[in-house]
């Protein structure tokens, strides 16, 4: 009989321990983002400076009832100002002009004017580009003011609109007495159009000329490719566009006040008009810098619904 000899048994393996946990961060990775942060540093303190510091001020402001009358010294008074806003009824009327105010010269007017430009620009001859772009552009870089006047000139009782409607034998009114909140609106879309005509002339020629071409051969109308192919593929530049537009629009206040002054009898009297007369004319500081807060709220509430909507894929 042959011995057997027992097989070598296998080493056991030695597993290594896992290193241990990090317990910070490097020396040399803090001091990377230090050294990025430094040139954004001096920006961020004049943000802070200069945005930050007065948008704080503003709001310990709105909770006192601080005067231009020569008083000794102002008090808290706190939310008496907001609940003062809601009661007041010219300020109800503030808020509901300038809601129409913004839906009809930013949301449908800026915005779909602004759009058939763009699309009839892309189909027009360089010249005819040349002209329209030109001529609407200049409307847009005419300071604010200026602009005003131009507009009253053309609204007033004896002014261009009314000289037209005599010759051509077509009835004539006072349009800055009687339907004051639709020439303000009107002015406001032929000064900024512009930059809705921009925003979609870039986002137009973005589009691959093949999908415009496939639908068309694919038998799609002019207004079907509009609808389904075009829009849809710009969703974001006309969110984009709407949010800037909007908010430019609640902000408006020069454009108004030239043409106007809000009456009459408070007509076209928008939030920044109550809130200037408020606290300049009236010397109420403190209220009229909580319905300035308020309007920031208004701005803020579309700026959360725009952004949703940007986040939105198609």
């Amino acid at each position: 009989m042959t011995a057997t000899t027992p097989a070598p048994q296998a080493e056991p393996e030695v597993r290594k321990a896992p290193p241990p946990p990090d317990s910070g961060a490097r020396p040399g990775t803090a001091r990377r983002s230090l050294l990025r942060a430094l040139p954004v540093s001096p920006a961020a303190v004049l943000l802070l400076l200069f945005l930050a510091g007065p948008i704080v001020y503003c709001v310990v402001i709105a909770f006192t009832d601080l005067q231009l009358t020569g008083q000794a010294e102002e008090s808290f008074v706190g939310f008496d100002n907001f609940t003062r806003a809601f009661r007041d009824e010219a300020f109800l009327n503030a808020v509901w002009l300038t809601l129409v105010f913004t839906v009809l010269s930013s949301l449908i007017g800026q915005n779909t004017l602004g759009l058939a430009l763009a699309s009839l620009m892309q189909r027009a001859s360089k010249p005819v580009r040349t002209l329209t772009g030109g001529i609407v552009v200049t409307a847009w870089v005419l300071p604010e003011v200026v602009a005003g006047f131009l507009l009253y000139a053309f609204f007033r009782r004896e002014g261009t609109l009314n000289a037209v409607l005599d010759w051509l034998h077509l009835p004539s009114q006072n349009w800055l007495f009687t339907l004051p909140i639709l020439a303000v609106s009107f002015a406001n879309v032929w000064r900024g159009t512009a930059f809705s005509m921009l925003v979609y002339s870039a986002a137009l020629n973005e589009i691959p000329k093949e999908v415009t071409e496939a639908a068309e051969v694919d038998g799609a109308s002019g207004w079907r490719r509009m609808w389904h192919v075009t829009l849809p593929m710009i969703r974001r530049s006309i969110g984009t566009n709407l949010m800037l537009n909007t908010l430019q629009t609640l902000s408006v206040f020069g454009l108004i006040w030239v043409m106007t002054r809000g009456g009459p009898s408070g007509k076209s009297q928008t939030l920044p008009l109550f809130m200037y007369e408020q606290a300049f004319q009236n010397s109420l500081i403190g209220y009229g810098t909580a319905v300035a807060l308020l309007l920031l709220l208004i701005g803020s509430l579309f700026s959360v619904v725009y952004l949703r909507l940007l986040r939105t894929e198609v």
